[in-house]
C-alpha cells in the first residue's frame, strides 16, 4: 500500500500522528524536511532532508513526525516478514527504530530513491515502486502470495505456526521465529489486530450516525469497554472517543482517516 501526503500550498500544521503498528514502512521525502520525534527506540530527534528515504521498523507505541513547513512525501507500507524475506534482517532488532533506508537496505534502494525524485508524478512513482518490488517478490513467492488486507488476515498464518509448533512441543522456538521475521510478539500483533477491528467497526457506526462504544468493544472481542479504552490509549495515545474526535477535526491525524477508510473497503 502506498500513501502520499502533500501539504504544499496549504496551511497544514505539519504534525503527523501515527499509531503503533506491526508494519514496516519506507518514507521518501520528496519536498520539505521532516523531523522524527524522539521515542524509546529513537532517543534523539532526527531530521530527514528532501531526496532521502527513511526505513521504519514495526512500531510498538504511537509516534509522530513534524514537517518543517509544507512537505510532500510518499510512504510504502510493508509487512515485516516480507522485509525479512527480502533482506534477511532480524526484524526484532528494528522494532521502534527509524533509520536512513540507504544505510540499511543497500544500494538498490538508494538507486530507487534517486529515481523517485526524478519522477514527475506520484502515479509514476507508485508504478516504479511496484516494478522494483515485483522483481523481488518473485524470490519470496510464499510471502507475496499470503492474504493482505486486514491485519487479522496476515496474522492468521503466524498463529497457525505457533499453534502447530505448540503441539509439537516447540512453541518457544516458534515465538522466536515469529519475532525474527515479524519483529513483535504474536500477542502484541493480535492486540493491534483487535484494535484495527474496533476502528473499522467504530468507523461504520459513526458513518451511520450513531455509536455505542460498549457495543464496539463487545463486537470486537474485548472483555468490556474499559479493556478497549486501555488498548486504544496504548496504541494511539487517545481514548476511542477522543481519537474519533481528532480524526474528524484535526488534520494531524490524517493517517487514521486514510486507515479507517481503507478498512471499509478491505
Amino acid at each position: 500500500m502506498y500513501i502520499v501526503r502533500n501539504t504544499l500550498g496549504t496551511s497544514s500544521s505539519g504534525i503527523n500522528h501515527y499509531p503503533a503498528t506491526p508494519l514496516c514502512s519506507v518514507v521518501w521525502s520528496l519536498e520539505g524536511a521532516t523531523a522524527m520525534a524522539s521515542s524509546a527506540g529513537n532517543p534523539h530527534a532526527q531530521k530527514f532532508e528532501p531526496g532521502t528515504a527513511v526505513f521504519n521498523g514495526p512500531q510498538p507505541q504511537p509516534w509522530s513526525t513534524s514537517s518543517l513547513g509544507p512537505a510532500h512525501f510518499m510512504i510504502a507500507l510493508l509487512y515485516p516478514d516480507a522485509v525479512h524475506a527480502l533482506t534477511g534482517l532480524d526484524m526484532s532488532a528494528w522494532v521502534g527504530k527509524s533509520v536512513p533506508a540507504s544505510s540499511l537496505l543497500g544500494m538498490p534502494w538508494q538507486a530507487l530513491t534517486a529515481a523517485l525524485i526524478e519522477c514527475t508524478s506520484d502515479a509514476d512513482r507508485a508504478a516504479l515502486i511496484n516494478i522494483f518490488l515485483e522483481e523481488r517478490w518473485e524470490k519470496v513467492s510464499d510471502i507475496a502470495d499470503r492474504p493482505h488486507g486486514l491485519l487479522a488476515d496476515w496474522i492468521g498464518p503466524l498463529s497457525g505456526l505457533a499453534l502447530s509448533s505448540s503441539v509439537a512441543g516447540s512453541r518457544r522456538m516458534a515465538e522466536r521465529r515469529i519475532k525474527s521475521s515479524a519483529g513483535l510478539s504474536l500477542r502484541t500483533m493480535k492486540r493491534m489486530s483487535r484494535a484495527e477491528q474496533a476502528l473499522m467497526t467504530a468507523r461504520a457506526e459513526l458513518d451511520a450516525g450513531k455509536i455505542s462504544w460498549s457495543d464496539v468493544a463487545a463486537d470486537t472481542g474485548y472483555a468490556d469497554q474499559s479493556h478497549m479504552t486501555r488498548d486504544t490509549r496504548a496504541l494511539t495515545g487517545l481514548s476511542p472517543g477522543a481519537l474519533a474526535h481528532m480524526v474528524e477535526h484535526d488534520d494531524s491525524y490524517w493517517l487514521y482517516n486514510i486507515w479507517s477508510n481503507a478498512l471499509q473497503t478491505s
